[in-house]
Parts: C-alpha cells; sequence; structure tokens
C-alpha cells in the first residue's frame, strides 16, 4: 500500500470510532470533564510545591508550569492516537494478533487505529490550559524560531511518547505482564519531564536525554523558550535539534516494532 492509501485507511477506521462515540454524547461529555478533573491534580501537586518553595533548582512555578504543559500535551496527543497500543498485550495472548497478520494492511497502522478515545481530549485540554498560562505570566522574548519552535516542540513530544508507547509494547512479544515497563517511560517519563533537569541524578539525566529522548522534546526546548541558561552546561544546539532527534527516535522504533512482528510466534488459539 502507498501512503495516501494507509492514509485514507487509518482516516475512515479512525472516522468510524469517532462517530460510535458521538452517539452517546453526554457520556462523552461527562468523560471528557472527568479527565480534565483527574490530570488536573497533578498540576495541583505542582502549585503545591511551590507553597513551600520560591523555585526549584533555580526553576520558578511558571517556568516548571512550561515544562509540565509541554511534556503533558505531547503525551496527552500520544496517548490518545497510540495509547491504546499498551493492550496488545491481550490481542497475544488470545490469538487475536494472528487476524491482523492475515489482513493486508500494515500492522501498526491497524493496531494504531483500533481505537480513539475522545475522552483523552480531556487531558490535552487540561495540558493546554496549563501551557497558555505559563506562556502569558512567563515574559518569553518571542523571536520568529521561538514561535516555530513552540508547536514545533509539542508535536515532535507527542511524536516520542507515541513512539515510546510502540516500543513497551513490543516488550509483550516475549514477556508476560510486562505493560508496567512502558508505563515507567511514557507516564513516568511525563511525570519526571514536567520538571526541570537539573533536579535529578546523573544517570536519569542521561537516560531521559539519550535512551528514551524526552529532554530534547521537553527540557532543551524549554531553556530555549525562555532564553534560560542551561545549568547542566549541555551544548546550546542540544535545544533545537527535537525534530532530528524525533525523527531517529521514530526510525528505531519503527524497526523494533518490525523486528517483534517478524518473531511473533501464535498462540495458537
Amino acid at each position: 500500500m502507498t501512503i495516501g492509501e494507509e492514509f485514507s485507511v487509518y482516516r475512515h477506521l479512525v472516522a468510524a470510532r469517532i462517530r460510535s462515540q458521538l452517539q452517546y454524547r453526554v457520556s462523552l461529555v461527562l468523560d471528557i470533564f472527568t479527565s480534565f478533573s483527574l490530570t488536573f491534580i497533578d498540576f495541583v501537586v505542582v502549585l503545591a510545591l511551590f507553597q513551600h518553595l520560591p523555585t526549584l533548582a533555580g526553576w520558578t512555578m511558571p517556568e516548571v508550569a512550561l515544562l509540565y504543559g509541554l511534556s503533558g500535551l505531547g503525551l496527552a496527543i500520544g496517548d490518545m492516537f497510540i495509547g491504546h497500543i499498551d493492550e496488545l498485550h491481550l490481542d497475544i495472548r488470545s490469538g487475536r494478533f494472528d487476524v491482523v497478520l492475515l489482513r493486508p494492511v500494515p500492522t501498526l497502522l491497524q493496531v494504531t487505529a483500533s481505537d480513539f478515545a475522545l475522552r483523552r481530549l480531556g487531558r490535552i485540554l487540561q495540558s493546554a490550559a496549563v501551557l497558555v498560562y505559563a506562556l502569558v505570566v512567563v515574559p518569553v522574548p518571542w523571536t520568529p524560531i521561538r514561535i516555530v519552535l513552540l508547536p514545533v516542540a509539542v508535536v515532535c513530544a507527542a511524536l516520542v511518547f507515541g513512539a515510546t508507547f510502540v516500543v513497551g509494547a513490543c516488550l509483550t512479544f516475549w514477556t508476560v505482564g510486562s505493560g508496567e515497563i512502558g508505563n515507567t517511560f511514557t507516564y513516568g517519563g511525563n511525570a519526571m519531564t514536567s520538571y526541570p533537569l537539573n533536579i535529578y541524578g546523573p544517570w536519569l539525566r542521561r537516560a531521559l536525554a539519550f535512551v528514551v529522548p524526552l529532554a530534547f522534546v521537553t527540557y532543551f526546548p524549554g531553556l530555549y523558550l525562555l532564553d534560560k541558561p542551561d545549568p547542566l552546561g549541555y551544548p546550546r544546539w542540544f535545544q533545537l535539534v527535537a525534530p532530528l532527534v524525533t525523527a531517529a527516535y521514530l526510525a528505531a522504533a519503527g524497526a523494533i516494532w518490525r523486528f517483534a512482528v517478524r518473531h511473533y510466534r501464535s498462540t495458537g488459539s
């Protein structure tokens, strides 16, 4: 299939999912509101922390809110489009993944289009609200590069979190109950990158930058947007290479997925 044909299939499958959810609009609105409220509790923790600290490792509360918004919005978008892949282990255990292999459509496309939960809009709206608040309160020295970098960082964050969901799901081809390992780097990674990187120890900083490159789509772009010196002393160009790092990470995640699918062994059920 060509890329255009794959996109058309994906669009039709997702559109069908959306139409089915819109049949129960009151329930959908309640789900979105609940999602917004529950995820807002995460930001309440940040607010509570700064009730006792004027700054956190040199970062003010609005500056941390900027990191929180970038990371949270990236995770929320990635979660909406592909987060349900963490239930892949159920298809593998039951043998339903065999059906995916029989269809003349790319396997990852089928899995990602198998669900599209509009209730996750609540998390997107909550993170977006925090990000807007931070951008209003923090005196960002806007330049053309910063104006472009902001949406690019959000898109790259969504792609990196989405790729991390895929890599985590691949573990289920060989292990049982490995979903929590993937969640460590997705939801756990979101929690860690909601705060400045310099509050963590060296090994954790390296993991967030060079293993799962979340720092390149949250912390480093955040430094550039704020025109803030990096207390860790990383090169300045680290703050502008989010697209390149994201592309490399997506390629790696795609290769891992193809390797996992090639070595899949049916349950026989």
